[in-house]
């Protein structure tokens, strides 16, 4: 049997996060939250024996022929075009509403 989250974690979680969550979304994230923690006590039930760990997935790259693109220099779009076709730039970036209200 796996954790379960509480309504309390959940609300104390949000709170962190600035996030208001109604009663339904708070009911709803609970259920989420707990599905996903049973899914992880599912996966830790598999049997893992003679697999090698991965640091990172890359290591799996050249697998079945895949592989990371060659870097190379391309070009890149133009910044005076892109600039004429933004709703409100100072000419070298685009201008944007304040969105964090701190």
């Amino acid at each position: 049997m796996t954790a379960k989250v509480t309504v309390e974690e959940v609300e104390r979680v949000a709170e962190l996060a600035h996030l208001e969550l109604t009663h339904d979304e708070t009911g709803a994230m609970l259920h989420d939250l707990n599905a996903i923690l049973e899914y992880v006590a599912e996966l830790n039930e598999l049997d893992t024996e003679g697999v090698a760990p991965l640091a990172q997935v890359t290591e799996l790259m050249d697998v079945g022929g895949g592989g990371l693109r060659e870097d190379a220099v391309v070009a890149s779009l133009d910044r005076a075009r892109v600039m004429a076709e933004a709703p409100e730039t100072n000419g070298a970036f685009f201008k944007v509403p304040k969105v964090i209200e701190r």
